[in-house]
């Protein structure tokens, strides 16, 4: 199939990626490459060069227009929506057999362009007011939705979804986030460096639990991490920087336990789900969908508590590596999930609704 793949454009589609939506993004392009696709990677031109870029704008946008100071603004919307409509106008015309959309951009999930185009739109989000009701009106023969997780699916639709919305389990490559037998007896944490994610809470839990842990993560919020994070720093605390990806699985495989931190809705999770793959059980905030992806391989706290989550640590380290392991064998492979992907381009091709029940 010629495919299309729409990314967000506020960072680049390339390594170091500065979050899980790239990651999935430049994932799927690959994956979809190496099974014999013609892919059309559709994001900033700046993104790897190792696809075919069709650039939605010259450069990703957090270097024109920094989130911190533009979130929401008249500029940067008018900035997307002009770079989205042309993009969506040049898939149109562009001859593909499918588009899968990755944007969180309105004009993808217009009916008219997924009825020219047929389309599959993965929500990464959840249903904040700027999308929220342009997706419930998106509903059409060749459109299918898809969300991470259940907890993401009920909060999109609380009166039960729609035929065409289904459950895509993000997916990865265990190849490249490869088993270790035996950890070191320490604690791992990954993620952007932003208060949404707890990294400050995860450091004080691990003091408490009198464990070394080693963050890792892009800075996207610098004062936050002036103010909150780098006060705990010394010691059995220490900030590793912003590995990539062959490297920050070394690093991750090595530790005992990961520390899954969120402090919002969080769908998925795909940086718990990397750590299992390399036998680390995980010691969790129950928020979003925490408990629903990392299951038996992980021991919970009600987020924010610190001390909850220092004894879940400990908890959390009784759990033989295997069991991580096993469960993202048998739900999150990058095969399971681009298997369930060209289904889905199948469906959103055919236009029967039936087809997603």
């Amino acid at each position: 199939m010629r495919i299309a793949v729409l990314g967000h454009v506020r960072q680049r589609i390339a390594q170091p990626f500065a979050g899980g939506m790239e990651s999935h993004c430049w994932h799927l392009a690959a994956g979809l490459q190496a099974r014999g696709h013609d892919v059309v990677l559709f994001a900033s031109g700046d993104s790897d060069p190792r696809f075919a870029i069709d650039p939605v704008v010259a450069q990703h946008y957090e270097r024109t227009f920094p989130w911190a100071e533009h979130r929401g603004s008249a500029p940067l919307i008018a900035h997307l929506d002009a770079a989205y409509a042309a993009a969506c106008d040049r898939i149109a015309a562009g001859g593909f057999d499918v588009v899968h959309n990755n944007s969180l951009h309105r004009f993808a999930l217009e009916p008219a362009r997924t009825m020219a185009t047929p389309t599959v739109t993965s929500l990464h989000v959840p249903p904040y007011d700027a999308l929220h009701w342009f997706v419930r009106s998106s509903i059409a023969p060749h459109h299918r939705l898809t969300v991470t997780s259940a907890r993401q699916r009920d909060a999109w639709w609380p009166e039960g979804a729609p035929v065409e919305a289904s459950i895509l389990h993000n997916g990865i490559d265990p190849a490249l986030w490869p088993y270790r037998a035996e950890g070191d007896g320490n604690a791992a944490w990954c993620g952007r460096i932003t208060p949404n994610k707890g990294p400050h809470l995860a450091a004080q839990a691990a003091r408490c639990a009198g464990i070394c842990l080693t963050l890792y993560g892009p800075m996207e919020d610098p004062d936050y991490f002036t103010a909150e994070v780098e006060p705990l720093l010394g010691g059995a605390i220490r900030y590793a920087g912003h590995l990539e990806g062959a490297a920050l699985a070394r690093a991750i495989g090595q530790a005992s336990i990961f520390l899954f931190t969120p402090c919002w809705d969080e769908p998925f999770g795909l940086v718990a789900v990397e750590a299992m793959s390399c036998g680390l059980p995980v010691a969790a905030f129950a928020m979003g969908a925490a408990r629903e992806i990392v299951g038996e391989a992980g021991a919970y706290a009600e987020c924010g508590d610190v001390a909850g989550l220092a004894i879940a640590m400990g908890a959390a380290l009784a759990i033989p590596r295997h069991v991580p392991r096993d469960r993202v064998l048998a739900h999150f492979t990058h095969d399971l999930w681009l298997d369930r992907c060209e289904q889905l381009y199948a469906e959103a091709r055919a236009g029967d609704a039936r087809l997603a029940a």
